[in-house]
């Protein structure tokens, strides 16, 4: 019997293939392969008079493999559909079987959270069908996506400079712009400290007479300066044991964060180096894959696993480092359909296997290892030490911690910071009074809070309950790409044409494009998957609503007018206007589409040096995606090219061109190379 089984990614064919053996062939769909068309009212490839019924078609460059696929099919008796574990998956394998034209009773549909021998062949002995309820989910999100896409895009073309709208990007946006704004209008208020400097310590006053204390201009300040005096009574010394437990194993949003705190790395690079190390790496013996599923808002981890690592910790550490089993937290909407991010075996630490792996990826699985790994250790155990001292009813404090027991920062330490914080032995003072050395006032003033960081976005959407774990990376980068902010220190800026947008988007939308109404979807999106809720009734609310809104938006919005450069155009007269293209700005005709004149960059103000072929001029160019290069002006007659930007200084070993990358410089026609200054 033949047996055929189709995966998402190549990747995985080859790790699978071994695993089951040679009475299965093993083919990959190379992700989705069917999506919907822009025919139809407004390009949707939806018929929103007709229930909505979707009108699929093969993505672009897909026929192949869709034709491929086929002959793989009617060449097997059986056909096991084998796609990631969660909705989009899902989808894709129901997409796969109406196709391919797979009849009910000759596929199964199969999942595993890992990609390791055991996990793989215990999926093939519990196949079960396509989940329907999963896929009508997953459909209704893409046509809200779709219809909300398309149309509030199609709106702030013709309206505004912006160029997309979207049920998620929007109100990701919305933050974004609207924390911009809290900082802006934010008034700072103006407050004083006083600390008492001691030989040993610093203490710092709290309260007065046992209430708070706030010292709001200097004036209070010296005033209680002038009450004080050096010598402070020591009022009590309280000491105790105090303990810090670890945290649970990563689920997909703290992995992004974490990974950008830690690791400098992007939400969408954390993803695209997890998907490597989930598909699977090639080691001395096999290849497989070093992590579960990477897409995930379970904390959950499997008994097996747990046991697994209780073993290894009791036989590296002892057993006195065991930890309790973390109780995952009762999220609303979370999917609990896998674990979280581990380690798909623990025996195979990060040092190991190392060798395998690039810089980047051990990086990355050293962080899920060690998160995992520390979530079931012990709890870290210091000694702390509250000190009060008291001086004429005004009351002082002082703090110090000392690490009695490391616990799960055996493992851990790498990621959180911890000192030591030793305070003197206060048994040892003969008397309870102490001197101060000196007694200071500082002043403050209150800060706003600040903005948004790749990292805590994501937070924040999540505990707003937008969004899901596939999503988040691809929202981040999409708000980038569009040009609606700007990165300034690792914060997010809204810029001029982001505001313009959500400004836009709030004054006719302000019901739809808001965290509430978004939340509500994805929970309703949550009750189609659990047959909870009638997919079609979602989308008919949904659109009675938003239409009537998008129609009014269209009649009554205003345009925004190109902004005139005060040229003329040279071939009908016309001003001539600064437009938003794809890459960027450029300046063309106010008369379009009747002329099309758009005016050439002067290249002669952008060259960087002469070109070492041809002698022309070598100058910033941009690819067909958009990605900068830089090349002579001389092409075709000339093919120069370089990624990285050429200087002025010639290499001193062969004289050749010298680029600048990263962190050296090096030269492109020999071995030479020197780090930066």
């Amino acid at each position: 019997m033949k047996k055929l089984v189709i995966v998402e990614s190549p990747h995985k064919c080859k790790p699978i293939g071994d695993y089951l053996g040679k009475d299965f062939k093993v083919v990959s769909s190379k992700g989705h392969i069917r999506d919907l068309a822009t025919s139809g009212k407004f390009g949707l490839g939806v018929d929103v008079d007709n229930n909505f019924e979707p009108n699929y078609v093969p993505i672009k460059g897909k026929k192949k493999d869709i034709t491929a696929l086929k002959k793989d099919v009617q060449s097997s008796d059986f056909v096991y559909l084998a796609t990631d574990p969660d909705r989009e998956g899902e989808a894709i394998s129901w997409h796969l079987k109406e196709a391919l034209e797979i009849k009910d009773e000759n596929y199964e549909r199969v999942t595993f959270n890992e990609i390791t021998k055991d996990v793989v062949k215990n999926a093939f002995n519990t196949p079960r069908k396509i989940d329907d309820n999963l896929v009508k989910s997953q459909e209704t999100r893409r046509i809200l996506d779709r219809i909300i896409g398309f149309r509030l895009s199609k709106l702030m073309q013709s309206k505004t400079g912006g160029k997309s709208a979207g049920r998620v990007q929007s109100v990701a946006l919305k933050l974004i712009v609207d924390r911009e704004r809290e900082i802006i209008a934010f008034i700072p208020e103006e407050y004083w400290t006083i600390e008492a400097d001691f030989k040993e310590f610093q203490a710092s006053l709290e309260k007065y007479h046992g209430k708070k204390i706030e010292i709001h201009g200097e004036k209070e300040a010296n005033d209680i300066l002038n009450k004080l005096t050096k010598a402070f009574k020591i009022e009590s010394v309280d000491s105790k044991d105090a303990k810090k437990s670890s945290k649970p194993a990563f689920i997909t949003s703290t992995l992004q964060r974490m990974a950008a705190t830690t690791l400098n790395f992007a939400p969408s690079k954390t993803m695209r180096i997890a998907q490597k190390l989930y598909e699977g790496i090639e080691l001395e013996k096999e290849t497989v894959g070093l992590i579960t599923y990477m897409r995930t808002d379970s904390e959950r981890l499997s008994p097996t696993f747990v046991n697994e690592t209780y073993t290894y910790i009791k036989k590296k550490y002892g057993e006195e480092y065991i930890g309790q089993v973390k109780v995952p937290k009762g999220k609303k909407n979370a999917q609990d359909a896998h674990e979280a991010i581990r380690p798909t075996s623990i025996e195979r630490n990060p040092e190991q296997i190392k060798k395998y792996l690039s810089v980047e990826e051990y990086k990355l699985y050293k962080l899920i290892y060690d998160r995992a790994l520390s979530s079931l250790m012990a709890n870290a155990v210091s000694l702390a030490t509250t000190v009060i001292l008291e001086n004429n009813g005004y009351t002082f404090k002082t703090t110090g911690s000392i690490l009695k027991f490391d616990g799960y920062l055996k493992v851990y330490s790498l990621y959180e910071e911890t000192k030591d914080v030793i305070l003197p032995d206060f048994a040892n003072y003969k008397s309870e009074v102490i001197i101060a050395e000196q007694i200071n006032k500082t002043q403050h003033f209150t800060k706003p809070q600040p903005r948004f960081s790749e990292s805590s976005l994501i937070k924040e959407l999540e505990s707003l309950g937008i969004g899901r774990p596939s999503t988040y990376a691809t929202i981040v980068q999409t708000i980038k790409e569009r040009g609606y902010v700007t990165l300034e220190d690792k914060k997010f800026v809204p810029t001029e044409i982001g505001i313009e947008t959500t400004d836009k988007l709030q004054e006719f939308f302000n019901g739809i494009v808001n965290v509430t109404y978004t939340a509500n979807m994805e929970s309703e999106l949550d009750e189609i998957a659990e047959n909870k809720e009638n997919n079609i009734k979602v989308l008919q609310e949904f659109y009675a609503e938003f239409e009537p809104l998008i129609e009014k938006a269209f009649q009554e919005m205003e345009k925004k007018e190109a902004e005139k450069t005060g040229e003329s155009c040279p071939e009908c007269g016309s001003d001539l206007v600064i437009r938003q293209g794809r890459y960027g700005k450029f300046v063309a005709c106010s008369n379009y589409p009747t002329c099309k004149y758009i005016k050439k960059e002067d290249k002669e103000q952008e060259a960087i040096i002469d070109c070492p072929k041809c002698g022309k001029k070598i100058i910033e160019k941009r690819t067909k995606r958009g990605k900068i290069f830089y090349g002579c002006t001389g092409y075709p007659n000339c093919d120069f090219a370089s990624w990285y930007k050429p200087i002025e200084e010639k290499c001193p070993k062969c004289n050749g061109v010298m680029i600048e990358k990263k962190e050296t410089i090096e030269c492109i026609h020999c071995e030479y190379k020197k780090k930066k200054e």
